[in-house]
């Protein structure tokens, strides 16, 4: 396959990944724009195009082909009210396909990736999620866009405001902080420290008044640092207080890979939490609990005790 499509993997991954709301799913219709491009190869004509843009393009049509007749990606709080009761059966719903994390990591470094506005993106229609990630995120033109979808500008024009209109109520990156800001920091590093400790109450200092847990693949989420502490209490007495935390970032935000303590000894992968942070304060963690996903992120299933 030729390697002048090689520089452009990372940034197509980030694109599928938007797109489609699962990192296996973006990997696989990259390596399918790899392979499409190769064989098209002889046809591009670059008085017509860019490469970028011919292979976004080649993207784009395997993500719309991918889309077809599949449900929408979700994290629990797009699905339905919070749940008042801590107490509850956490039965996992793996009828549903949930919104994946992405590895900031494995890949280049893209521009808002952020989980809420991925969600939000998935409720649009595949065409105007398209649009919107290619004119707003990737700043592609409204003729280049055009034809890329094969349509008309003033159709381009159309599909944005209504993609916009759509997203009205997604927090603006000057909302959000950076992962890498000294006080988010400091905020994590102090969450890892009370989190490790099982120290319930200086956790939900930690928490804005009402936030937000959510813990894909169980359907059930909850808001308010009263129910974040209640439910944060029957963790440790399920899985007990022994636990580690390990900082890391996902869709460009702070993170925790979480271990439990195992009677054996040592820690196993639990969970990887995503953190919003605003105001000094975590305001959204969304607790991933599949332990397939410390190979997607290539960190450790198990650390000595």
């Amino acid at each position: 396959m030729s390697t002048e499509f090689e520089p452009y993997r990372g940034e197509l991954a980030a694109y599928c990944y938007r797109m489609l709301g699962s990192v296996h799913e973006a990997e696989d219709v990259v390596q399918e724009t790899m392979l499409r491009a190769w064989r098209a190869r002889d046809r591009y004509d670059s008085t017509r195009a860019s490469m970028r843009t011919w292979l976004y393009r080649i993207a784009t049509n395997a993500c719309l082909t991918a889309l077809e007749g599949r449900g929408r990606r979700a994290l629990p709080s797009g699905l339905g009210q919070a749940s008042d009761n801590t107490a509850a059966e956490l039965l996992p719903a793996l009828d549903i396909p949930w919104l994946q994390p992405y590895p900031d990591a494995r890949f280049e470094i893209a521009a808002d990736l952020r989980l809420a506005l991925v969600a939000a993106m998935q409720v649009l229609p595949p065409r105007q999620r398209a649009v919107l990630i290619l004119r707003e995120v990737l700043e592609f033109s409204a003729a280049e866009v055009a034809r890329q979808l094969e349509t008309t500008v003033p159709a381009v024009n159309s599909a944005l405001q209504r993609a916009r209109a759509a997203l009205t109520d997604v927090p603006g990156p000057d909302r959000i902080s950076e992962p890498e800001d000294p006080e988010v920091r400091a905020v994590i590093t102090r969450y890892a420290r009370a989190f490790e400790a099982a120290d319930v109450p200086a956790l939900v200092r930690l928490v804005t008044t009402d936030a937000i847990m959510e813990m894909p693949p169980v359907p059930l989420w909850y808001r308010g640092s009263d129910d974040y502490g209640r439910f944060m209490e029957r963790v440790y007495a399920m899985r007990g207080t022994d636990w580690r935390a390990r900082p890391l970032t996902a869709n460009g935000q702070p993170a925790l890979a979480a271990y439990a303590g195992v009677p054996e000894g040592g820690y196993e992968f639990h969970s990887l939490q995503v953190f919003t942070v605003t105001g000094g304060r975590v305001a959204v963690n969304v607790v991933f609990t599949d332990t397939a996903l410390a190979k997607l992120f290539g960190i450790p299933e198990h650390l000595p005790a």
